[in-house]
């Protein structure tokens, strides 16, 4: 049997759980550090973050938005407990490589010669073209679109609907604003909005990583 636990009980933690269903998982319980959780999307929570070696026969993904908070949880867990989950709904390249902890939500596509990262979002109807180079704990947002040769550092977040043009480089810990339209390169760490994307120079590093 197929048992899975799912660190983060939110509405990014039932997508996953649905994904997991779809994969053949028959056993999912949920892990959250509010206490006053009792269920998420049908599956109990049973406990808290701290509670995952009590679970050593469960599969386990971390499903928390927040890059940072994701990476510590990961690297808590170890690679060893971690899985990764697909939609059999997307379409992936025979020749995409996919690290630990990272899911790819329905109608996702990432084309050949890929590269995605430990911890990754792909989200819901997001595209990544080929030859890329996804970095760790990057999410790549609900409807997000990643042209050809792109590379994205660490921890960065593509919001809804954006757009990345190909041969970009955007480095690690920037968030790019749902809408935004990316056609320089981005070398400094920030928050960048707007067609053509530019910096917001009042922003929150809200990406968390």
């Amino acid at each position: 049997m197929k048992r899975l636990a799912i660190i983060g009980a939110s509405g990014h933690g039932k997508v996953i759980a649905d994904i997991a269903v779809k994969n053949g998982y028959e056993e999912i319980v949920f892990l959250d550090d509010n206490p006053e959780l009792k269920e998420c999307a049908g599956f109990p929570v049973v406990g808290t973050s701290e509670d995952a070696a009590k679970y050593p026969d469960y599969d386990i993904i971390v499903a928390i938005g927040n890059a940072s908070i994701r990476k510590k949880m990961q690297q808590k867990v170890g690679e060893d407990r971690l899985t990764t989950l697909i939609h059999p709904q997307s379409v992936i390249s025979r020749r995409v490589t996919i690290g630990k902890g990272t899911v790819v939500m329905a109608g996702a596509i990432i084309n050949s010669d890929t590269n995605i990262g430990e911890g990754c979002i792909i989200n819901t109807g997001a595209s990544v073209d080929h030859d890329c180079n996804i970095g760790d704990f990057v999410h790549v947002s609900v409807g997000a679109h990643v042209a050809g040769t792109v590379i994205i550092g660490n921890g960065t977040w593509i919001g809804a609907g954006a757009t990345v043009s190909n041969n970009i480089e955007i480095c690690g810990g920037c968030m790019i604003g749902a809408g935004a339209v990316v056609v320089r390169n981005i070398k400094k760490k920030g928050t960048y909005m707007g067609v053509p994307a530019i910096e917001l120079h009042k922003e929150k590093k809200s990406c968390g990583y």
